[in-house]
């Protein structure tokens, strides 16, 4: 039971974890999926769904409801015995818990034809996440604008990333060039960096690095397609 003497439950009824503790020993596995009841809560919050069950969340998200339901805990549950989980609730102690709305502030380096389309999505305003400046080489870029975002010099990096108090840095920039600038951002005030260049980025702990391999998803739908073709030429034998 917590301090102020409030027990929280998840929807089964059952008690579940002290909500201020709720970002203690997490699992990757579950933080990985947070982004998804991310998305698919926003989606019943158009549809206008006002509340929903670890079963109905289950049959959207292909999870098991057990799934779901020991997610939820690791951060309170969240849910009402009989009841459910109120969505909009729910969303909104999600997007608590993943910093939307937190107020980050976004560069992005490299503005080539992956950077120019990202820093062009609405991906980032829907998570709360703002795109302030935009950094190249390219002399014919330099002053201008993007997205609606200025494209400035590579020479004015450090200067311009405190000036807008950036906290995410975002690579997109050719692989090459990836370590460079990385040891350029680890003398900054920078949080973290998200990283498309391909090139594995370790930073001490003071920023935290998510590499993200466009390719390795690719190469797991090659795999998933190849596997079910093999399965279905030996049940054809």
């Amino acid at each position: 039971m917590s301090e102020n003497n409030e027990l929280y439950f998840d929807e089964e009824g059952i008690p579940s974890a002290d909500r201020r503790n709720i970002k203690a020993n997490v699992s990757s596995a579950v933080i990985k999926r947070l982004p998804r009841y991310f998305r698919y809560l926003r989606e019943l919050i158009r549809m206008g769904k006002t509340r929903v069950s670890s079963a109905e969340l289950s049959r959207m998200m292909n999870v098991t409801a057990s799934q779901i339901r020991q997610d939820l805990n690791c951060f309170g549950g969240f849910g009402q015995q009989g009841y459910g989980y109120n969505v909009n609730y729910l969303y909104t102690k999600i997007c608590e818990i993943l910093g939307v709305g937190s107020g980050f502030r976004a560069a992005l380096i490299g503005c080539g034809n992956l950077g120019s389309a990202l820093v062009k999505s609405p991906m980032f305003e829907k998570r709360g996440v703002d795109v302030v400046a935009i950094f190249d080489v390219s002399a014919g870029l330099i002053g201008k604008t993007m997205g609606n975002v200025t494209v400035y010099s590579m020479e004015k990096l450090e200067k311009t990333l405190a000036s807008f108090d950036v906290d995410i840095a975002i690579l997109t920039l050719p692989k090459e060039n990836a370590t460079e600038v990385a040891e350029r951002l680890s003398k900054t005030n920078i949080k973290g960096i998200w990283n498309f260049t391909g090139k594995e980025l370790q930073m001490d702990d003071a920023i935290i690095v998510e590499n993200v391999h466009i390719g390795d998803s690719l190469m797991t739908l090659c795999y998933e397609i190849e596997s079910k073709m093999s399965d279905n030429n030996s049940a054809s034998k």
